[in-house]
């Protein structure tokens, strides 16, 4: 019988901390008619079980899962995506990301996306909770063809402030670049150390933050009225190429329907097609 009395000394060494990659692949058929995942490779724990084509054979959805549920400090995880020509991929997760508190140095995730010419990426993952005392650093990486466009989002938030957590400790490191056709079109990075939620430089006393970046033909200044009208509070800017949408509040829900409800105006515009949301985000 294992003794739960024994000393502290002799109880085994924390585990190592998980070293994960998954690099995926995709191709348009000759016709474009049809989107295919044509090579998948993993080391670690990041899995993609299938494609999923649940509006039509020509945009592929993956659903990425990170099977431990978590990111503790010391992790590395890798996440990489090239689209050939005329491809369509949609990209999100079956849940929300969490980091936890880090005992062992920094937990980094690095994503790099490529898209050929003429391809469509959306990369819209579920909202990322960061417990008290993370330490995480996040990096996002795309190459866009030319004529491929990009929509991306990001839902943070800092504590779990509904269960009376809040992020007193820690910090979260970000760097996010997009080159289209070679050229720089948008690059923003920043660290936001815990101190910094309370003050007015930083984010003002609110504990989640959105983010969705568009890239592609602009959102005609009309359409740009109407979201501000529609969603409260909403920051929206089109520069040049790229549309920025940014959310600050205190409800992850309300982060989640002011970014759905972007996505939904830009998505036709971009693509051609309906914003339908998928299954995955109402289980």
């Amino acid at each position: 019988m294992r003794d739960f009395l024994q000393p502290a000394s002799s109880l085994a060494p924390p585990a190592p901390p998980w070293h994960a990659s998954l690099q995926l692949r995709f191709a348009a058929d000759a016709d474009g008619a049809t989107t295919r995942l044509t090579g998948r490779a993993h080391a670690g724990p990041l899995r993609v079980q299938k494609a999923l084509y649940p509006e039509g054979a020509r945009t592929c959805h993956v659903i990425v899962v990170h099977p431990p549920g978590g990111v503790v400090g010391g992790d590395q995880l890798e996440i990489g995506m090239r689209l050939g020509a005329g491809s369509r991929v949609f990209a999100t997760t079956p849940g929300a990301a969490k980091w936890y508190r880090a005992q062992a140095g920094a937990a980094r995730q690095e994503v790099r996306l490529q898209a050929g010419e003429g391809a469509a990426l959306e990369w819209l993952p579920q909202e990322s909770i960061f417990y008290d005392g993370a330490r995480v650093e996040l990096g996002h990486e795309v190459e866009l063809g030319a004529q491929a466009c990009y929509i991306g989002s990001e839902i943070l938030c800092f504590g779990r402030r509904a269960m009376g957590e809040a992020f007193t400790r820690g910090h979260v490191v970000q760097r996010t670049r997009i080159r289209q056709a070679g050229r720089l079109v948008w690059h923003e990075q920043g660290r936001l150390d815990a101190d910094a939620i309370a003050s007015p430089l930083g984010m003002g006393g609110r504990s989640v933050c959105a983010t969705l970046l568009a890239v592609g033909r602009p959102l005609p200044a009309p359409a740009l009225a109407a979201l501000r009208a529609e969603v409260p509070g909403l920051a929206l800017s089109q520069v040049k190429s790229v549309l920025v949408a940014r959310h600050l509040g205190d409800d992850s829900e309300r982060a989640r329907g002011a970014m759905l409800r972007v996505w939904q105006a830009v998505r036709p515009h971009l693509l051609g097609v309906e914003a339908r949301p998928p299954r995955i985000w109402n289980t």
